[in-house]
């Protein structure tokens, strides 16, 4: 299994910080956010990770992160998006990087509590026709985030940020596919 982290996007909440730099690299805590989402999948035994980027702040990444040998990774792989195309067409430059493995996608700004081995663990047991997955977190807010619509166990509709939520039931950011979601994706 391959680790994609997707590190693009405008971060224009964080005006003026994300003026001269990518919110990925903004300090939480001790250290650089993109330090968290590599750190998580290390943790759950991926050693081979793609960071998706792009604007003016790529090159930042590279020098921050260098091959990924302080991680414990066997390489650290980059990719660049151009524009604002969005989670699909980022996960699209992963294509070749996964060579035919399943994929695990961590939302770079988004921190996890626990840790994501067990998800791992269980996706790569369903075995290489596995499908999709999502991470979902009850939350007492969920007009604040993405919303996962369920028609039994299966997520049927991803709402963002509903004025009337379907469920309490929030999309945290991680998303587990097999080799497939690359047809999809040139099928959008």
């Amino acid at each position: 299994m391959r680790g994609v982290v997707l590190a693009g996007g405008l971060g224009t909440r964080l005006l003026p910080m994300t003026r001269v730099t990518n919110k990925h690299l903004l300090p939480v805590y001790d250290r650089p956010m993109i330090y968290y989402p590599l750190q998580q999948l290390v943790h759950a035994g991926i050693r081979d990770i793609l960071v998706v980027t792009g604007g003016s702040s790529a090159g930042d990444f590279l020098r921050l992160l260098g091959n990924g040998r302080e991680f414990g990774l066997n390489r650290l792989h980059y990719a660049y998006q151009e524009g604002e195309g969005g989670i699909a067409e980022a996960l699209g430059l992963a294509e070749h990087f996964a060579e035919g493995e399943p994929v695990v996608v961590l939302l770079g700004d988004n921190l996890f509590g626990e840790s994501l081995a067990p998800a791992v663990d269980a996706f790569r047991a369903r075995g290489a026709r596995a499908g999709a997955m999502i991470l979902l977190k009850e939350v007492d807010d969920p007009q604040r985030f993405g919303v996962a619509e369920l028609e039994g166990d299966r997520v049927v509709r991803i709402v963002e940020k509903p004025a009337e939520p379907a469920t309490n039931l929030a999309v945290t950011g991680c998303y587990f596919y097999d080799a497939r979601v690359f047809e999809i994706i040139h099928g959008l």
